[in-house]
């Protein structure tokens, strides 16, 4: 085994690795350094001292679990247990990787099950009064645009919020087509219509801030990135305003996208392409949806049901 380095050499080296290496995507690497300080800070108190990477090679399955059910104490779900439990896993792994350590005490935890969670999109009539009112009298009108042109994009060719946000001014759509880096770096092309390159040159004439070709295409009120806390934060008042379900988050007009299509007879394949997603399998959710809302109808019309 290579010599064993300083915990926090070895913390650095394994984010540089998931930004440089494995490309994750900024919220990724985010929150798995934010799990991983996490576990640490919890190990640390578990123990009794400042865990080095010999501590950590001589955890236990009942370690782990610990941690697990710490975590789950404080309300996690399955699903950000499973992505705890990844971080942690991605963190040992790269240091298996370079021979520090070896544990396989984490290799034999079952992953926490997560419930196969349907989609919950907008209906066609919601997501029209979304995309229709977007007043604030509160805001100027290049931030009604903006939020327009946002909410649009998402909608309009299924985007997830970070994919729209990290977009620079070159790469806006001035075409049918165009192309999103998406979740591992992967590219896709997306139609664009020509209501979401309306709603994108209303906001960008309107913009008080110079957009340049390298510069970020949607800015805030200082001129900077903008950051998708302000626009589900905008989502929250349009969801008041509107009388809109809970559900009615930026991430739920992609769904809507997917459903929408869907309904309109597009097929899974397309669909799939579209939306970028790996595995058809998250795709086919969509189908089951579209099944609930059947079986729904038929409940509430069938005179036998």
């Amino acid at each position: 085994m290579a010599t064993t380095p300083p915990l926090s050499h070895a913390f650095n080296n394994w984010i540089d690795w998931l930004v440089h290496e494995k490309k994750a995507s900024p919220h990724t690497v985010q929150a798995y350094e934010r799990d991983m300080r996490d576990f640490l800070g919890f190990i640390t108190g578990h123990i009794g001292n400042e865990p080095d990477l010999k501590d950590l090679e001589k955890l236990r399955a009942a370690d782990f679990r610990a941690y697990l059910a710490y975590r789950r104490q404080e309300g996690l779900t399955a699903v950000s247990l499973r992505r705890v439990l990844s971080s942690i896993r991605s963190f040992f792994k790269r240091q298996e990787r370079d021979g520090f350590l070896h544990n396989p005490y984490l290799k034999s935890l079952r992953t926490p099950k997560a419930g196969n969670k349907l989609p919950r999109p907008l209906s066609v009539v919601d997501t029209k009064k979304l995309l229709e009112d977007t007043s604030n009298s509160l805001e100027t009108n290049w931030i009604r645009y903006r939020d327009l042109a946002v909410l649009t994009l998402l909608y309009g060719c299924g985007l997830r919020i970070g994919e729209a946000l990290s977009l620079n001014f070159s790469e806006r759509p001035t075409s049918d087509i165009m192309r999103v880096i998406g979740k591992g770096n992967k590219e896709r092309m997306v139609p664009v219509l020509p209501a979401v390159r309306d709603a994108l040159s209303l906001y960008i004439k309107e913009c008080p801030f110079p957009l340049y070709g390298s510069g970020p295409l949607f800015v805030g009120r200082q001129g900077k990135r903008l950051n998708a806390r302000s626009i589900q934060l905008k989502m929250q008042t349009l969801r008041r305003n509107l009388g809109l379900p809970e559900t009615a988050t930026p991430h739920a007009l992609r769904h809507s996208f997917a459903s929408h299509l869907l309904g309109g007879g597009s097929d899974l394949r397309s669909i799939q392409d579209l939306l970028g997603h790996a595995s058809l399998s998250s795709t086919q959710r969509y189908t089951d949806l579209d099944t609930e809302k059947l079986l729904a109808v038929y409940d509430k019309a069938h005179p036998k049901a």
